[in-house]
């Protein structure tokens, strides 16, 4: 017999995931697409199950989601918030954690602003890991959402030709998509300006270019990324109308994309800087559909990964 595709017990980046297990993450996100669906939204896949959200950084779509995604799954889930927690009051991360640990969670969902902070507490507590966002370094659960909403609406991810445009240094969405789309077998152009790119751009394994019109020149798939202003130490643009008038996405550059082109972003949109508002509504973009098939990929990992804690062969019940 066998052995099962997916075994991990956390989830800590794209860069670990083989082919074969990032298909069986959307695949298994297709069985819970329906359920949103239903007039009572949920299955008893996690009763029993208790999930920790900690969110060291604001959150909304993120945040939502997973909790969405694990009531659906009828798992206990406890939102922790920093502000108001011991962490306020002095006491480390690794002992919070350690505190939290003893009430036996069974997963634990972390977004932290500082890169491999999962995968220090995935080493230290029992309980499975969730990488919701680490820095400026992987956003995993972004990423897979990315290709599941590419692959069901262009029905496959391999051969298209996709460009990531806009602050790509500070951006943990690039880097996941990067690693999720090419090991896909996606064609993947990153642009934006030089004083945001990484020191090294050519690292990230997609052609790079400065250009917004050379980027989308035929594109399949346009994802524009949202300018972060908080992870920057200073501007690195002179104003946001410059910004906008050399890589803003309006609907005269989104011609020389291909006629079917579809249009993405991970949010929060910042109108009128990365893309112009009847782009973002337009016929185009599945930004919202990105939103609701985030669920469905976060409800697919967390039953993934609690069904590896403990021991079952990751078929749908």
């Amino acid at each position: 017999m066998s052995e099962p595709v997916w075994q991990r017990g956390d989830l800590l980046g794209v860069a670990e995931l083989s082919t074969a297990e990032i298909l069986h993450v959307l695949d298994t996100a297709e069985s819970f697409v329906e359920v949103a669906a239903r007039p009572i939204k949920k299955v008893p896949t996690l009763r029993g199950k208790t999930v920790i959200n900690l969110f060291f950084e604001p959150s909304t779509r993120t945040s939502s989601s997973f909790e969405i995604a694990e009531k659906r799954l009828s798992a206990d889930n406890i939102n922790f918030s920093t502000s108001s927690s011991s962490l306020s009051k002095g006491e480390t991360l690794l002992d919070t954690a350690r505190n939290l640990e003893a009430m036996a969670p069974d997963l634990v969902v972390i977004r932290h602003a500082h890169p491999r902070v999962p995968h220090a507490l995935a080493e230290r507590i029992a309980a499975g890991v969730i990488n919701a966002g680490d820095g400026a370094h992987e956003h995993p659960t972004q990423a897979l959402l990315d290709a599941f909403t590419i692959r069901r609406r262009k029905g496959r991810v391999e051969g298209l030709k996709i460009a990531i445009v806009g602050d790509v240094a500070h951006s943990r969405v690039v880097r996941s998509n990067v690693l999720c789309l090419t090991r896909l077998g996606a064609d993947v152009t990153v642009a934006g300006p030089r004083t945001m790119m990484p020191e090294e751009p050519e690292s990230l394994g997609a052609r790079v270019v400065y250009s917004l019109e050379e980027a989308i020149e035929g594109a399949d798939v346009v994802m524009m990324l949202r300018v972060q202003l908080e992870r920057q130490a200073r501007a690195s643009f002179p104003s946001e109308r410059e910004y906008f008038e050399f890589f803003g996405l309006t609907a005269e550059r989104l011609r020389g994309a291909r006629d079917e082109a579809i249009i993405m972003h991970p949010g929060p949109i910042n109108r009128g800087i990365e893309i112009a508002s009847d782009v973002a509504d337009g016929p185009w973009s599945v930004i919202l559909e990105q939103v609701a098939n985030g669920v469905a990929v976060r409800m697919a990992v967390l039953y993934l990964l609690a069904g590896a804690k403990s021991g079952a062969d990751g078929t749908m019940p």
